[in-house]
């Protein structure tokens, strides 16, 4: 009895060794068909990866329009102050603003922005078609403010003319402004050669519903009738509304602050770009092919 079941006790080992043995080759075939699972992965995904990299190369550059290659947003913060203080007055708000002062609060911004931001300051409110009437009159009295005495920025043209000259990059124009007001001022600096029409774009015009910058609709409706993705695109801005609608679309972004005059608000300014997620801060436009040559280093 007792040899048997030693017999027995060994044959159930050996069965159990080999049923291990086929457990285990049966486990490193596995193993193998893991690794070689995950090595095509890699590869799949280095390729996958490569592909995107030259999809998403920067090819297309969107430019503000207001004091990034016009110096207008002074001339146009002057007649929305008349409009503003006329509105205030009508309200019974015994506050007024000359130009600059409206534009250190709403720098950026289109008019009926700047109206929307009166009412919620001062506590008063306007009827969509009192809004509608005020951004029709001051639209008017822009133009014409404009058409007289617009002037490109500093350094802008040669620039432009570098861009335009190379065609490494499609050039476009978003701006928060008409399209009319935006439209007058690239035409009366003779910046419209450059341009495309369909690609000047505005927040106050182009949208189904009008909107203003930091809203990033503006952006991304541009990208998406140009045809780009967002990565493959730069934007110019000088302003924390403007940069912030870039920015939350998801362009890089270059802050320009030449158009800031005196070197501490050009400081200030750039600090407050910074903050809103510029990439590169660029003071002079002499040095914007060093800005995109850092932007695409990235």
């Amino acid at each position: 009895m007792d040899a048997l079941i030693i017999h027995d006790s060994t044959k159930m080992d050996k069965i159990n060794e080999a049923e291990c043995r086929r457990l285990e080759a049966r486990e490193s075939i596995k193993k193998a068909g893991r690794r070689s699972m995950r090595a095509k992965l890699i590869r799949n995904h280095s390729k996958l990866t490569e592909k995107l990299i030259d999809l998403l190369q920067i090819t297309q550059l969107l430019f503000d329009c207001d004091n990034t290659l016009v110096l207008s947003e002074e001339l146009a913060f002057e007649a929305c102050a008349e409009l503003s203080n006329e509105m205030l007055e009508k309200h019974n708000v015994s506050d007024r603003y000359t130009g600059p002062g409206l534009m250190s609060t709403f720098v950026g911004q289109n008019f009926r922005g700047v109206v929307t931001g009166l009412q919620q300051k001062h506590g008063f409110k306007l009827s969509d078609e009192e809004v509608n009437t005020y951004v029709d009159r001051e639209l008017g009295k822009v133009i014409e403010t404009l058409l007289a005495k617009a002037q490109p920025c500093v350094g802008v043209m040669p620039v432009l003319e570098q861009l335009d000259t190379s065609k490494k990059y499609g050039m476009a124009v978003v701006s928060s402004s008409a399209l009319s007001r935006v439209q007058a001022s690239v035409k009366k600096v003779g910046q419209e050669k450059f341009f495309p029409p369909d690609h000047i774009f505005s927040a106050a015009t182009s949208l189904p519903v009008p909107t203003t910058k930091p809203d990033p609709a503006i952006y991304l409706h541009a990208c998406k009738v140009i045809g780009k993705e967002p990565g493959e695109c730069v934007a110019v801005e000088d302003s924390k509304s403007g940069t912030l609608s870039a920015v939350r679309a998801g362009i890089p972004t270059i802050g320009y602050v030449g158009s800031y005059g005196e070197t501490i608000k050009q400081k200030e300014m750039a600090e407050v770009l910074k903050e809103a997620g510029v990439k590169v801060i660029m003071d002079d436009w002499r040095q914007f092919m060093d800005c995109m040559a850092q932007i695409e280093a990235m």
